[in-house]
């Protein structure tokens, strides 16, 4: 094993310090604004623009507001797909907090909010590592 592979999980513990507040900040953002099932299209749009701007692949529009995003290896290989749903509750958020829900009648009360922003997170956390992996990353919104 070269001394880089040893190195790895140091290294992910490093950079996902780093991202940890991000990854808080995205999750209670998605919590203030979430949008019922068929109609995430803000929440879809966020999401595209910030894998965009990590440079992977993004394809939008998927049965309306789906979303797919591939990090992609150094070579050929395998695809494995993580998936998170982004979908809210029509019901009331009761929580006096600051992130909580700013929409009448929606809330992430099952950690959907979570499911985007831990997605999200692994996206940049993979970019971020520089690897040569093999294979692919899907990333699926629904």
């Amino acid at each position: 094993m070269n001394s880089n592979k040893n190195r790895l999980p140091e290294q992910i513990w490093t950079l996902t310090n780093k991202l940890e507040n991000d990854i808080i900040d995205l999750r209670r953002s998605f919590h203030q604004y979430p949008e019922l099932s068929w109609k995430e299209f803000k929440t879809a749009d966020r999401i595209a623009s910030i894998l965009s701007a990590e440079g992977l692949k993004v394809n939008t529009n998927i049965y309306k507001t789906g979303i797919v995003a591939e990090f992609e290896g150094s070579e050929d290989g395998k695809t494995v797909a993580i998936r998170a749903d982004m979908d809210a509750l029509p019901m009331y958020d009761a929580k006096e907090v600051p992130y909580a829900s700013r929409v009448a009648g929606a809330i992430h009360a099952c950690g959907h909010d979570a499911h985007i922003a831990i997605a999200i997170g692994v996206a940049k956390l993979l970019k971020n590592l520089n690897l040569n992996l093999p294979g692919k990353v899907r990333f699926i919104f629904q």
